[in-house]
């Protein structure tokens, strides 16, 4: 009789799913199996074991902002931004000559005593094409991540300080409301834009600088300060002040470049903040911003085929 039950004890003894040597007898609330102490995890009401906190986390429906972008609260992707414009002026300092290789330079002519020489559509076998005429169309992009040296220019160091505090202020506005994907590519759209003004309109021109992508940033402040129906006396203030710095600036800097920037991150953020809500609102913003890429490309072929052609 003593050796009967002993051994109808020992099987009614329960243990955890996960650890069958550990004894158990608390069960997870939402798949009711044994679990030990080490496999609880604290619910609402009682314990769940991980693979039903982890189902269930992917099952929750994360919280987006308006303008369809996941909540974060930290700004990565502008603290990101910010470390490669510094790490590309650092790189500046230590070689000059990564300046003259990734600058925005639409055309010109290298001559063989090494001078820069106005673009020409013919010119001679001692001379070659620099810029993107010549096929380097990542000037496009790189030089938006280059800032005037120390020691050039009408701001010198203070080029890069400027736009770099422009950046933290608007950008982590603008990417909390964005969310981080969004973000990016209003972002990298901003400084093409910049770019492709300034080939069209002064290819002879050398310029660097993140300026461009910072005055979209600032075109989709006002454009998601309309959407969201914010007091728009400080907004106003803020464009107000913006356009004024973009006339003012246009002296000493690449107004095209900002202009450009301007254009594009606006015609971006209308197409986030007004984009139909629903399942389609994600592709109808994907695809203004592809054509708006594709848009500009066909603008740089043309402008370069000009170029080439002499027209």
């Amino acid at each position: 009789m003593e050796s009967e039950s002993a051994e109808t004890t020992e099987s009614d003894v329960t243990t955890c799913y996960r650890h069958p040597k550990v004894e158990s007898h608390v069960r997870c609330t939402r798949c009711d199996r044994h679990i030990c102490p080490s496999c609880m995890r604290e619910a609402s009401v009682g314990h769940q074991c991980p693979e039903c906190v982890r189902e269930g986390a992917r099952s929750v429906r994360q919280a987006r902002t308006v303008f369809g972008g996941r909540i974060s609260a930290v700004p990565v992707v502008t603290y990101v931004l910010i470390g490669l414009n510094v790490l590309a002026y650092l790189a500046e300092l230590v070689r000059p000559a990564v300046v003259d290789r990734f600058e925005m330079l639409g055309a010109e002519l290298l001559g063989p005593d090494g001078g820069h020489y106005y673009w020409q559509s013919a010119y001679s076998p001692e001379f070659h094409a620099s810029g993107v005429v010549d096929g380097e169309w990542y000037r496009l992009l790189t030089g938006a991540f280059l800032h005037l040296p120390p020691t050039e220019g009408t701001f010198g160091i203070a080029h890069i300080a400027m736009n770099m505090f422009s950046l933290w202020s608007i950008g982590r506005v603008v990417e909390t409301q964005l969310g981080r994907v969004r973000y990016l590519a209003l972002y990298l759209l901003s400084a093409l834009g910049g770019s492709v003004l300034v080939l069209l309109i002064a290819p002879g021109d050398h310029t660097v600088g993140a300026s461009g992508a910072i005055f979209g940033l600032g075109a989709a402040y006002y454009v998601m300060a309309r959407r969201l129906g914010s007091d728009m006396r400080a907004v106003n203030r803020f464009i107000g002040s913006l356009l004024l710095w973009l006339v003012l600036s246009a002296f000493v800097t690449s107004w095209q470049g900002h202009l450009g920037g301007l254009l594009a991150g606006g015609l971006v953020t209308l197409a986030y903040a007004y984009a139909p809500r629903g399942s389609r609102r994600t592709l109808v913003q994907a695809a203004v911003c592809a054509g708006l890429l594709v848009l500009m490309v066909v603008l740089v072929a043309g402008k370069v085929a000009a170029l080439k052609s002499g027209a």
